[in-house]
């Protein structure tokens, strides 16, 4: 590594200085004389000649024991090869022998500088050079590997992302160990500077995937990127849309199979949330247990979740136009016994179910904000007392409350959250077409609402496929899960090979 002149009269302000405190002092400057900037000055001594040299680093993002152990150790061996070394550069025998550090960067500029302070590395500089070293010494604490908590199995890993793109790559990498698992990194944000890696497997993905994830991370143009869902909203195909183009996950195993199924992974550092493209309509509606489970029980489960959908999408919309509307479709009987509840309360079906929609969305959010210890109890309680205690008053019949309640059960069925707030979106629009038109405006709404699931993309692949355009090779893994044997091709939609 070839140092730089020191006497180099068209040095701008970014680059560094030759002499050592004029750099220090605008370290100092730039990082506002912060009380967590650590600053250590040493002597190397090299040509039997001392050099002034100083360290600078962030304390607690970084962990300078082994290199200050490395370079202040006072071993006769080190000092005698110093000493005798009399060809090589002081900056040179630091680089070459002296650091004993997984991985050194050279520092150009301030600006680079700054930078691999605040990411955990620690820079070292001589006086009468401009140019540093920055050694990987990054040592933040982080919350570790954890079961996930958003997307539980009964059967299968219990480890999930933590906020540390380091953290989050390895436990990738434990699942695929293929050399062509490449992994791509880069900045995002003019002011945080957050790590953004993209990991692919190549011959696996398809190219122009790759290269569209790169052009619209590339185009991003932001002050700060503090979580996926930053980077979601600002990639995703179609921004007028109740429906997410983009998966995210906590589970490694399902970026796993997601990568070699032909998607990318986006991993965004301080958040444990992984994104995957392309995502289809079908992905949301699966989980990593399918797979490990045998195929019938696999297969049930996803029928389940696909009835579970139609209950939440279509359940109070269809309740409110069959009793609003089509009373001769239920038997005389039930109709009987729905009037008799329906006596004396005041409002009209769309009514009450929109109360108790709304009832149920606010103990839900709720339930999420409130203390784990608390928040479950308030919840069940609420949702019981305040159900009953709405029959009771003759605000809402006791039918209403099993079909709201049905409705919110098979809501947390759908595994994806961001499919399930969708869904919850949309209901009520059904439900005000169902109150409007009855069945015909619900079945207007379905053809409006496959007219536009069919006219999304998600980098460039059709959102609805295999369904749109029908693929019959790719039906195996869709509302079926036929078994592993069977799985002899990739999805040719996602994957060319």
């Amino acid at each position: 590594m070839a140092a730089l002149q020191q006497n180099d009269e068209t040095t701008t302000t970014y680059e560094l200085k030759s002499e050592l405190e004029d750099t220090l002092r605008i370290v100092r400057a730039k990082l506002g004389n912060s009380t967590d900037l650590i600053i250590r000055s040493f002597t190397v001594i090299t040509n039997r000649q001392p050099h002034a040299a100083a360290i600078v680093y962030i304390d607690g993002l970084a962990s300078v024991k082994d290199l200050l152990e490395s370079l202040l150790a006072d071993s006769g061996d080190t000092q005698a090869f110093l000493e005798l070394s009399d060809d090589k550069e002081p900056l040179q025998l630091i680089w070459s022998y002296m650091l004993k550090i997984g991985e050194l960067k050279r520092v150009l500029d301030f600006d680079g500088l700054c930078h691999a302070v605040l990411s955990g590395d620690t820079v070292v500089l001589l006086d009468g050079f401009r140019e540093g070293i920055a050694a990987s010494t990054s040592d933040w604490k982080d919350r570790g590997v954890t079961e996930p908590t958003s997307q539980s199995v009964v059967r299968g890993p219990r480890e999930g992302f933590s906020e540390a793109l380091r953290t989050n790559t390895a436990l990738i990498r434990r699942k695929i160990k293929d050399p062509r698992l490449w992994l791509e990194t880069r900045q995002i944000g003019s002011v945080t500077h957050t790590d953004v890696a993209i990991m692919y497997i190549d011959g696996i993905v398809d190219d122009k995937v790759v290269e569209e994830v790169r052009l619209r991370l590339d185009r991003i143009d932001i002050d700060a990127i503090l979580e996926s869902g930053y980077i979601e909203e600002l990639i995703q195909d179609e921004t007028y849309t109740p429906f997410p183009t983009v998966y995210n996950t906590e589970r490694p195993d399902t970026v796993a199979g997601g990568l070699l199924e032909g998607r990318v992974a986006i991993i965004v550092d301080g958040t444990p949330f992984v994104l995957l493209v392309p995502a289809l309509f079908t992905h949301f509606l699966q989980t990593a247990e399918d797979y490990y489970q045998r195929a019938d029980i696999g297969t049930l489960l996803r029928m389940l979740r696909y009835v579970c959908t139609f209950i939440a999408l279509f359940g109070p919309a269809a309740y409110i136009a069959i009793t609003t509307f089509h009373q001769e479709m239920i038997p005389t009987s039930l109709l009987i016994n729905i009037v008799a509840q329906r006596e004396g309360i005041p409002f009209p079906a769309f009514i009450e179910a929109v109360l108790m929609e709304i009832t149920f969305e606010i103990l839900r959010e709720a339930g999420v904000r409130m203390p784990r210890t608390v928040g479950q109890a308030v919840s069940i309680v609420g949702a019981l007392v305040i159900g009953q205690a709405a029959v009771d008053a003759g605000l809402v019949g006791p039918a209403m409350v099993i079909v709201v309640s049905i409705t919110a059960i098979s809501n947390f069925v759908i595994p994806s959250y961001n499919m399930g707030i969708s869904i919850r979106m949309i209901r009520f629009l059904f439900m005000m077409l169902a109150a409007t038109f009855g069945l015909y405006g619900i079945l207007v709404g379905t053809i409006i609402m496959v007219l536009h699931l069919c006219s999304l993309r998600s980098f460039g692949v059709p959102y609805m496929a295999p369904f749109a355009p029908f693929i019959l090779q790719d039906q195996k893994d869709n509302i079926f899960r036929l078994p592993q044997w069977t799985f002899l091709t990739r999805q040719h939609m996602i994957s060319p090979e």
